[in-house]
């Protein structure tokens, strides 16, 4: 099995690899008339699979501007061909170092979508409420909260049974080691008490479905 890490690099991977292959195909007709025709049908898919239905109208108006046209389709044309094809084109040739789309900013994900993201979000700012708050009774009892909290959201992904200490470790993570209840007592909820209200839950959103509520 032949895996994408393992093919050429998409250059513009919304078009997707088949439109990609065609472009480098295109680059080597020998026939200039036949790659001009090659190139036409591209364009063609290129613009269909851009564009909804609902806006196809719209778009191909727009498509009949020059410049438009250039900016939107031909320059990336060129840009996923490397600037290997030669055809005829009613205007200049688009220059590599005038096409400021080409150095993409690299997308910066938030902290909680690297690490536990099976938490989520909201885990992280109660863990923020937890840490600043001054009285130590409430703080201990928040503690508790998020940790079965916790544990919810780990069984929601992992259906396997998962120990507190699993979680205690994951939260002084989390906070930094600002919260510890790995020396404490307490016990949190029975993983087998989670699951079984889950089912509830799901079973009930079923009927609730099934009769029109939602």
């Amino acid at each position: 099995m032949e895996y994408n890490t393992n093919r050429f690099k998409l250059v513009i991977p919304e078009y997707g690899r088949n439109i990609h292959k065609m472009i480098y195909y295109a680059t080597k007709i020998k026939n200039r008339k036949k790659r001009n025709l090659c190139v036409l049908g591209i364009i063609k898919l290129m613009i269909d699979s851009t564009f909804t239905k609902k806006n196809t109208k719209n778009i191909k108006k727009k498509l009949s501007k020059s410049i438009f046209r250039h900016k939107l389709i031909w320059n990336q044309l060129f840009i996923i061909s490397k600037y290997q094809l030669d055809i005829d084109i009613p205007f200049p040739k688009p220059n590599p170092e005038n096409i400021s789309f080409l150095s993409y900013k690299k997308v910066v994900y938030p902290k909680y979508l690297t690490s536990f993201r099976y938490y989520g979000k909201i885990i992280r700012n109660m863990i923020h409420v937890a840490v600043h708050c001054k009285n130590e009774q409430k703080k201990e009892g928040l503690s508790y909260a998020i940790a079965n909290t916790m544990k919810k959201n780990y069984l929601r992904w992992n259906k396997n049974i998962v120990e507190d200490d699993i979680i205690f470790k994951d939260l002084k993570e989390l906070s930094n080691g600002k919260i510890c209840l790995m020396k404490k007592t307490d016990t949190l909820l029975q993983c087998s008490h989670i699951l079984k209200n889950t089912k509830k839950i799901l079973k009930r959103g079923k009927k609730d479905k099934n009769n029109g509520k939602f």
